[in-house]
């Protein structure tokens, strides 16, 4: 043994207590804690990919679609364990058809799929191994639904997507607590990180039984935000298994490390309108925005608060001059089938696209910040303005980057005046050339 002079033994207190503290900050931060993740030349190309693709098909299916009021039917019914199991062997969708699912995002224009393979009730849309608590151990049915949507988009060269929540109402070891799901009647006992294997292995049979995917969306975190989730385990067992699948995660947070891309729920980047979001921060990633055609994400039979072809439509401008995708969701009812008015919306919006797609695919938001008007979206030395809100015949924009070589009216092709001034540009829309949709004018530049 020796002594430590009293000057010597202050600065090693210090430096104890120092290193205590990071020692509790890492702790109640785990998932900060990996800086070292670099995506692949895999992950980088499929980035790009994602950023080009721009428009997504979202759906939210489970056994919670029998009750047809959307998909926190157990939470908000406050409905027992006992009680819920009830709902499987009433599933029983012999109307499904993955061919037609993936034929009808294709008709709106979507280049990917994202769908529920687990939703917060912790029932699986798939054929897990480590439990039965899953459509083919407890439902009639007896398919993997999964399985053949997997195999449909890949003929049909759309990706697809998994969707997984973190968050689970009916596992016992998804414990503590958290802030929802409380009135499940499980024990108040659990083994935490039981449950983080338990969800670990869901995540290896989506990612080894159903082909090359594009990505992981989690949901859910939010639930219990303190909580060591082992994000960095959970995050490098995706990327090892699929290089190339991007991970992200609805947490409202500014993104972790190892995530791929950002989503903002009902909310395009950087706007806080929800009330849930109001930490989140746009990153360097790419981002989307997710939303529903009416008010409810899962099946709910009394929701006819349906937005209309033209709202959808300048929400798919709107995303892309804020230079994120938009993710579109449709709840599909019990027996499979996509009911008429998701459907009426979807091929509507195929339509536009079919004729507008350049002014959106491919795109990057820019270079005229988003305004009360519209949005604009850029491509190479083409700029589009997207004109949504504008009942004047000119339009005042700021100074471009480069001198104007043509403009045109994507309509019609017609060609557009534009007239330079000391502060920028001033743009003639004539009444004939406005779309109820979103005028759309070519601004082609000197190279």
């Amino acid at each position: 043994m020796f002594a430590i002079p009293s000057t010597k033994i202050f600065r090693y207190r210090c430096l104890l207590l120092a290193a205590t503290m990071l020692a509790l900050f890492c702790s109640m931060t785990p998932a900060r804690t990996q800086t070292s993740y670099q995506p692949t030349p895999e992950n980088l190309a499929a980035r790009r990919w994602f950023q080009d693709a721009k428009f997504g098909l979202f759906i939210h299916w489970g056994v919670y679609s029998v009750l047809g009021e959307g998909e926190w039917v157990m939470n908000n019914k406050k409905i027992p364990v006992s009680e819920y199991e009830k709902l499987p062997p009433q599933f029983n969708p012999t109307a499904f058809n993955a061919a037609e699912w993936v034929a009808l995002a294709k008709a709106a224009g979507m280049k990917y799929i994202t769908i529920t393979s687990k939703h917060h009730d912790g029932f699986a849309m798939f054929d897990s191994k480590i439990t039965d608590w899953d459509i083919v151990d407890r439902t009639p049915y007896k398919k993997d639904v999964l399985k053949m949507l997997a195999d449909e988009c890949r003929k049909q060269d759309v990706k697809l997507f998994f969707y997984h929540s973190q968050l689970d109402w009916r596992h016992p070891d998804y414990y503590p607590r958290g802030g929802t799901g409380l009135a499940s009647g499980r024990p108040d006992s659990g083994e935490w990180y039981r449950y983080l294997d338990f969800m670990d292995g869901q995540l290896k049979e989506l990612l080894t039984n159903y082909g090359e995917i594009g990505g992981i969306w989690f949901d859910g975190m939010w639930d219990k935000k303190e909580a060591d989730w082992r994000l960095a385990r959970t995050y490098k067992l995706i990327h090892d298994l699929q290089p190339q699948a991007l991970v992200g995660s609805n947490h409202h947070l500014a993104p972790f490390p190892g995530e791929d891309f950002q989503m903002f729920e009902k909310d395009l980047p950087g706007q806080k309108t929800t009330g849930f979001n109001e930490e989140q921060e746009i990153g360097d990633l790419p981002l989307e925005t997710c939303e529903t055609m009416n008010i409810s994400w899962g099946y709910n039979k009394n929701d006819k608060n349906f937005i209309s072809t033209r709202a959808l439509i300048q929400y798919l401008a709107r995303a892309a001059g804020n230079n994120a995708n938009f993710l579109l969701n449709v709840g599909p009812m019990p027996n499979g089938e996509i009911q008429p008015e998701f459907v009426e919306r979807l091929r509507e919006m195929g339509k536009w696209l079919e004729k507008y797609g350049e002014a959106i695919y491919a795109t990057r938001g820019g270079p005229i910040t988003p305004r009360p008007w519209g949005v604009t979206t850029r491509k190479g030395n083409k700029i589009y303005l997207h004109i949504l809100d504008w009942p004047d015949e000119t339009l005042a924009l700021p100074r471009l980057p480069q001198k104007i070589k043509n403009a045109l009216f994507l309509k019609d092709g017609s060609p557009a005046e534009t007239f330079e001034h000391e502060s920028g540009l001033l743009l003639r829309i004539p009444p004939q050339m406005v779309d109820e949709y979103d005028t759309i004018v070519e601004l082609e530049l000197v190279e």
